[in-house]
């Protein structure tokens, strides 16, 4: 499901509903979750729910059967035909706030599905894993693009690295959705059970949610060596994907697609050309010739957020002709391709100077001792804020940061300075300090890093590092 019963209770109250419907999985919601609670509440279904005591004690609970029992067919005359109305509302995983509940329409819904059987090819003989939260749009929006073909459908109630990949095998999984958390559990998981195994019945891989680095793209297409693995740049807002690019195609021989920039210093990361029905815009900072906000319109945005009378993403909409504010920062090259350099709202600023994390973190990923990294900004007297990395290390690397690095598979701070500035990065963007990172970084459910979170460790980190000099 992804969320708590706290987060189910606080979009409830925003949205009123009716009716709620759960399994077993989630039977304690139905105790939980009270009419006093949720004043709109009328009806709470158990679907399939197999204990009849429960449902005997508590006989304010429809079950499945009695609704079949009384299963009206509805007439072709209440057929109705509402592209513009609402059809679903996807709350976000709210990185930096209380998730808002996004609003979307059916015109949206299959628009982005139909983009998604067109750029990704997906056809009537896909098997297609869920290993996305149908919470979730781009889990949605995936889903409907299934059924629109007519493709087989496997769940899983909950990711998990071991259990996808035998139930990829089982079911000859052609198809499936992913994080780069998930990739990097997929190959880790694949390295301990099957010794590097490759799988020859996945077809199409499709990643979001951040960018995979070069290893772990490598790896991916070692053990789906007949994949075509995509990656797809988007929000909740747009109703998932807005740009796609192709990172590795078994077809072609150079396994990471690479894009002629004329000699331009490349700037953040390439996330590829947008989607046939998509109109992107990048509004020009005043004091950049490229760099600016990224704008798009078209079908597949928002009918907004759900109880806001405001619109606050679509801010550029008296002046740009209802264009949605994506919150990214970026440019388009000449080729057509967007470069996604960061967030808006997530700079940091050091020295008067303007960093996106994204950019650095790309960068970062580049070397092939990194599986992830996070950039984020430490408060400093001197520069207001100083930039800091935490990295992820490869399994076979090892972090040493005494004396000089000099062999093989060992990094350091200085080692990771000096990758910095043999891909051209400016100066100021080079973190000044480097923290290796033991587990997992914190994320959302939908794949996102929770900076915050990594933010306030940090911070404890250097306390106990300065108070114990």
């Amino acid at each position: 499901m992804g969320q708590s019963l706290k987060e189910a209770k606080m979009a409830m109250l925003l949205v009123e509903p009716v009716l709620l419907v759960t399994d077993e999985t989630f039977f304690s919601w139905c105790i939980g979750v009270q009419n006093i609670d949720i004043p709109s509440l009328k009806w709470r279904v158990l679907m399939e729910f197999t204990s009849t005591e429960f449902a005997n004690e508590h006989n304010q609970f429809l079950k499945t059967e009695m609704l079949k029992q009384h299963e009206v067919m509805p007439s072709l005359s209440t057929y109705a035909w509402a592209p513009d109305d609402a059809v679903v509302i996807c709350f976000t995983s709210g990185t930096t706030g209380r998730p808002k509940g996004v609003t979307i329409s059916h015109l949206a819904f299959i628009t982005q599905s139909l983009a998604k059987i067109a750029i990704v090819g997906y056809g009537e003989d896909d098997v297609y894993l869920h290993t996305s939260p149908l919470v979730h749009i781009g889990g949605l929006s995936s889903a409907m693009a299934m059924l629109i073909v007519g493709a087989c459908h496997v769940l899983l109630p909950k990711f998990d690295a071991e259990t996808a990949i035998q139930v990829m095998e089982q079911h000859c999984v052609t198809c499936f959705i992913t994080v780069p958390a998930m990739m990097a559990d997929l190959v880790c998981v694949n390295r301990t059970m099957k010794n590097g195994a490759q799988n020859s019945c996945v077809r199409k891989i499709l990643n979001g949610g951040g960018s995979l680095s070069s290893q772990l793209l490598k790896d991916a297409a070692q053990i789906f060596p007949r994949a075509k693995i995509l990656s797809a740049y988007g929000m909740t807002e747009a109703c998932s994907s807005l740009t796609f690019m192709t990172l590795h195609d078994p077809t072609q021989e150079s396994c990471k697609v690479t894009f002629p920039t004329n000699n331009r210093s490349k700037q953040g990361t390439c996330v590829g050309k947008p989607a046939p029905h998509i109109e992107l815009m990048v509004k020009l900072d005043e004091n950049s010739l490229r760099v600016g906000k990224i704008l798009t319109r078209g079908p597949h945005t928002m009918l907004g957020y759900w109880g806001h009378q405001e619109n606050v993403a679509r801010s550029e909409s008296s002046s740009n002709g209802d264009w949605l504010d994506t919150g990214d920062i970026g440019t388009i090259d000449e080729f057509g391709n967007l470069w996604l350099i960061g967030r808006s709202n997530g700079r940091i600023k050091t020295g008067g100077e303007n960093v996106y994390p994204e950019e650095v973190e790309a960068v970062l990923l580049e070397h092939p001792g990194i599986v992830s990294a996070v950039v984020i900004g430490i408060v400093d007297v001197r520069l207001g804020e100083m930039v800091v990395a935490c990295v992820r290390l490869q399994e076979s690397w090892v972090w040493s940061d005494v004396g000089n690095c000099n062999r093989d598979f060992e990094l350091s701070s200085e080692a990771l300075k000096h990758h910095c500035r043999t891909k051209n990065i400016t100066g100021f963007k080079i973190p000044k300090r480097f923290v290796r990172w033991e587990k997992q970084f914190p994320l959302t459910t939908t794949g996102k890093v929770k900076r915050d979170e990594v933010r306030r460790e940090v911070m404890s980190h250097f306390q106990i590092l300065t108070s114990s000099l």
